[in-house]
């Protein structure tokens, strides 16, 4: 049983890391509209428990640093715009070991309603929500310089005739901490907030496959 939950769990990462390459929309400075990237690392936390789905998403949270290795060594590089070296390391940790760990809080649910769907679809909500939670503390504390450009700047997100109206209102109603944490949460909810819709949807189809090939009970 443990090396049939070994390999698994290994396959299921590497799936999960092969379709976080295919990416349906890339953000500018970061995050990405995956093909569902985040749903074999909960059904690894659904099918073996939430200590397993934690170690799990920490394994894949390492693999998510070592794919992305351009992006997080550009946070260590030389130069004018050279981050602080604990800042760099912070946002590591962040936004990488501690966002994705969350990941395997996907299992919560297991066990918890009679509809096995529901509970998948459940643990998915509360496993990538968490992430972006991490996201947006990320965002705040070590982004938010970008706040004013993003909603005031020309070629920004003004830049959308439909949204000048509310980036007029968030530059005059917001200032310091408060556009720092509410531009984080718009910036990152632009690629997590589908995402999570688009797992949601697509795991009713994976529950039918998994129960009809018998690894789930």
């Amino acid at each position: 049983m443990k090396t049939k939950k070994l390999v698994t769990t290994a396959m299921l990462l590497a799936f999960a890391l092969i379709l976080s390459l295919i990416q349906v929309l890339q953000l500018p400075f970061g995050g990405s509209v995956t093909l569902v990237s985040m749903l074999p690392v909960v059904i690894a936390a659904y099918m073996y428990g939430t200590r397993w789905g934690l170690f799990s998403a920490f394994i894949y949270s390492l693999l998510q640093m070592v794919a992305g290795i351009g992006t997080v060594s550009a946070f260590f590089l030389p130069g004018e715009g050279q981050m602080a070296l604990g800042s760099a390391i912070a946002i590591c940790l962040i936004d990488y070991v501690l966002a994705y760990t969350m990941l395997g809080f996907g299992g919560i649910f297991a066990g918890k309603f009679k509809s096995k769907t529901k509970e998948l679809c459940l643990g998915i909500v509360v496993a990538l929500g968490l992430r972006y939670v991490m996201h947006i503390i990320s965002g705040a504390i070590f982004f938010g310089a970008w706040a004013e450009w993003f909603f005031a700047d020309s070629t920004g997100l003004s830049q959308i005739g439909a949204l000048k109206g509310f980036c007029s209102w968030v530059m005059n109603n917001l200032s310091g901490g408060g556009l720092s944490l509410f531009y984080s949460v718009v910036y990152n909810g632009a690629y997590m907030i589908p995402e999570i819709i688009i797992t949601v949807i697509v795991a009713p189809v994976v529950m039918r496959v998994l129960k009809k090939s018998k690894l789930t009970d």
